[in-house]
């Protein structure tokens, strides 16, 4: 499989509201799409988000590496998945958003040509001959603002059938986050419940906020301290902590699972593919921390589209259960840029959505020239 034609849109798509992080605030949502067409006339599409505090990438820098990378791809032939992440490291090192954007496309191109969905092919890497319908998967809904609209979005949301939700803290006092969590924990008993800080605690006020009885009904606790924490420190949160600690930002791949599973530090993980390079090695993961009985996320950056949100979701339904959901973030954009964007069907995502051979969606050209962003142009080789 060769690649004759590329093109890249560096994109720019405002959110419903903007969001905050422990570290910043979101107003619209950057991301690069790639189209991809082969020798037989196929198009395939991949998309890597921007994430300056987690990747280390600006819409620049990741625009000038997925350029790189396509410049060098149209003389590789792309037979093999199994040879997709080798040859793009012999191509570029580091780089895993631009890394993933690339080998998104070359799936969707793949299973194309192989006349299956992309979820179908992973689930048949391990020789799995099942051709029922894997379950929905929960999709989890993020809460932020003033209290009070926490509130409100909480009970808005949980009557739409939402069951997984995340709280963002880290940019309050402690005493102020442990207050919202209490109230917001008791509001939605039962359902699960999780806290993000995105690394904004100190070790200290982690292990206090693990251990207060305000956040004792919490589900699990994500990136509570920064990602250059000793792993001393990590394993020590873990020991004191009542509650299960999930890492993001600390996960780029299988080595780091690996690593903070020596050191018993963690009792699950989110993946996201920016961050593991590709859906290939997300896939790994997912399996890795599966066997080892260890739970797995399954999350877009703030915000991808529907395309980034299909190939993720992909790893959930070939893998059968994402029991801390899945945080599908086209859901918080003003406009996606696909005709038939991903949707919530009482708080969670079927399989029917994604049974398309490829990906399982397709973005709209005109939207996606529409959504290019102010100073940049769409590239084309």
């Amino acid at each position: 499989m060769k690649i004759t034609q590329a093109t890249i849109f560096p994109l720019s798509i405002p959110l419903i509201e903007p969001i905050k992080m422990a570290k910043e605030l979101i107003v619209d949502a950057k991301t690069v799409l790639l189209c991809l067409t082969d020798d037989e006339g196929r198009q395939g599409w991949g998309e890597a988000s921007v994430a300056p505090l987690m990747t280390g990438e600006t819409l620049d820098s990741l625009l000038a590496s997925v350029k790189y990378l396509v410049e060098k791809a149209r003389a590789i032939d792309w037979n093999d998945p199994a040879l997709f992440s080798k040859s793009c490291d012999a191509i570029l090192y580091g780089n895993p958003s631009a890394k993933s954007c690339l080998e998104m496309a070359l799936l969707d191109l793949y299973t194309q040509k192989k006349s299956i969905s992309l979820w179908k092919y992973l689930r048949s890497l391990n020789g799995d001959v099942d051709t029922s319908d894997p379950a929905e998967i929960p999709l989890l809904r993020m809460l932020g603002g003033t209290l009070e609209k926490e509130m409100a979005d909480a009970k808005s949301f949980r009557e739409a059938g939402f069951k997984y939700w995340k709280i963002k803290t880290g940019s309050l006092s402690l005493e102020e986050d442990l207050h919202r969590v209490e109230i917001l924990s008791g509001l939605l008993e039962g359902d699960v419940i999780s806290v993000d800080a995105n690394g904004a605690m100190s070790l200290e006020n982690a292990i206090r906020f693990c251990g207060s009885p305000q956040a004792s009904k919490l589900s699990f606790a994500e990136q509570l301290i920064n990602a250059d924490s000793a792993l001393a420190d990590f394993a020590t949160l873990k020991q004191r902590s009542v509650i299960p600690i999930a890492l993001d930002e600390s996960i780029h791949g299988s080595n780091e699972i690996e690593e903070f599973m020596k050191a018993k530090a963690l009792d699950g993980a989110s993946l996201k593919l920016i961050k593991t390079g590709g859906v290939l090695e997300a896939w790994n993961c997912a399996q890795l921390l599966r066997a080892n009985q260890l739970k797995l996320n399954l999350a877009c950056k703030v915000a991808e589209t529907s395309l980034s949100g299909a190939a993720t979701a992909s790893i959930g339904f070939a893998i059968g259960e994402v029991p801390w959901g899945f945080s599908m973030s086209n859901q918080y954009l003003r406009f996606d840029i696909c005709d038939r964007p991903l949707s919530a069907k009482r708080g969670h995502l079927d399989v029917a959505q994604l049974n398309d051979v490829g990906v399982g969606v397709t973005p709209n050209l005109e939207r996606v020239k529409d959504a290019v962003a102010q100073g940049y142009s769409i590239i084309q080789y």
